[in-house]
C-alpha cells in the first residue's frame, strides 16, 4: 500500500495544437534501454506537481528501483514523441502503479492516451493510490472515471504523505 513514487498525471485542460491526444504520440511496451528516460520522466513530474513530497531517494537508487523493479514486475508502456519517451504508465494486475507524463507534455492529451492504454489492458478494472495533495492528479483520475474509495493518514507510505485509494470500473 501507498503512494511511493505512484500517481502523477497529467491535467484535462487544453490539447496539443492539432487537436485530440496531441501530436504523434506513439505508444509501445518499454524496454531496458528506456530507464534513463523513464527516471528523468518519473523524477522531474514529481518535484514538478508535488514540491511538497520529501525526496527520498538518490538517482541511483531511482535508476535501480526503475531497472529492477518496475521494468522486470510490472507492464510498462511509453508513449513516445517524435522519437522521445514522453510518458510512461506502469501497471500490475489491476492496478495503476504509476502514470507520469514529462513536464512541457501534460495537458496535451499523453496522459489520456497511456490511461486509455491501461484500462484496455485491465477491463475488469483499476485501482491506483494518489497523494491526497496532489489535486491536479485527483482532478485527472476523477475526469477518467475513477472514484476515490478510501483516505489514509500517509502512515503506511514512506513519505508519511495521507493519500487515496480510488477505482475504475468499466460501465455496464
Amino acid at each position: 500500500m501507498g503512494t511511493s513514487f505512484f500517481a502523477l498525471a497529467e491535467s484535462t485542460r487544453g490539447t496539443h495544437a492539432g487537436g485530440g491526444y496531441g501530436g504523434q504520440v506513439r505508444l509501445r511496451p518499454a524496454e531496458p534501454s528506456d530507464v534513463e528516460a523513464l527516471v528523468d520522466i518519473h523524477v522531474s513530474s514529481s518535484r514538478e506537481a508535488m514540491p511538497w513530497l520529501p525526496q527520498l531517494h538518490t538517482r541511483e537508487q531511482t535508476v535501480w528501483w526503475m531497472r529492477h523493479h518496475v521494468l522486470v514486475r510490472l507492464r510498462v508502456w511509453v508513449a513516445e514523441e517524435e522519437g522521445q519517451v514522453v510518458g510512461y504508465a506502469a501497471l500490475g494486475p489491476g492496478e495503476l502503479e504509476q502514470l507520469y507524463v514529462r513536464p512541457g507534455y501534460q495537458g496535451r492529451g499523453v496522459g489520456r492516451r497511456l490511461l486509455a492504454q491501461a484500462k484496455a489492458l485491465e477491463p475488469q478494472g483499476l485501482e491506483l493510490w494518489v497523494f491526497q495533495r496532489n489535486t491536479r492528479a485527483r482532478t485527472f483520475y476523477e475526469a477518467h472515471g475513477f472514484q476515490p474509495v478510501s483516505f489514509t493518514d500517509g502512515s503506511r507510505n514512506e513519505e508519511r504523505e495521507p493519500d487515496a485509494r480510488y477505482t475504475w470500473k468499466p460501465a455496464p
